[in-house]
């Protein structure tokens, strides 16, 4: 497996199947966001403190792949990587089974920035995430 910026283990619950037995496609949404929260919490920020600092990170876009299914207590090994082009903020996700490393979904998650209800980029983010980072 290549090497990815950010990687967290997360635990596949029978509540998020649906009646095939599968993972509900919904879920997925969750995954990654999930990731994204851990990545942020690892860079010393978090979504609630952005917010009180009038900071708020919002997603813009999202495509979504759907490879293979997940099964009750599969545990996913959740890759990720970002980088900024211009004003959006783009997070690459890449979620595995960690019993075999088979990849089953892989999606693309475009957010931006709105500081004090205005369009922008965020220096705190910038900081936090390419000064020293990379």
């Amino acid at each position: 497996m290549r090497e990815y910026q950010f990687k967290t283990e997360i635990a596949v619950r029978d509540y998020e199947c649906d009646m095939q037995g599968i993972v509900n496609n919904a879920n997925y949404l969750h995954y990654t966001e999930h990731t994204r929260h851990e990545f942020i919490r690892s860079r010393g920020l978090s979504f609630n403190g952005l917010h009180e600092q009038g900071i708020d990170v919002v997603v813009a876009r999202m495509s979504m792949r759907f490879i293979a299914p997940l099964y009750p207590d599969d545990i996913i090994v959740s890759c990720m990587d970002m980088k900024h082009e211009g004003i959006k903020y783009v997070f690459r996700h890449y979620l595995f089974r960690k019993s075999d490393m088979r990849r089953v979904h892989q999606s693309v998650v475009e957010c931006v920035c709105v500081i004090n209800g205005k369009l922008t980029t965020s220096e705190v983010i910038d900081r936090a995430f390419f000064v020293n980072n990379e």
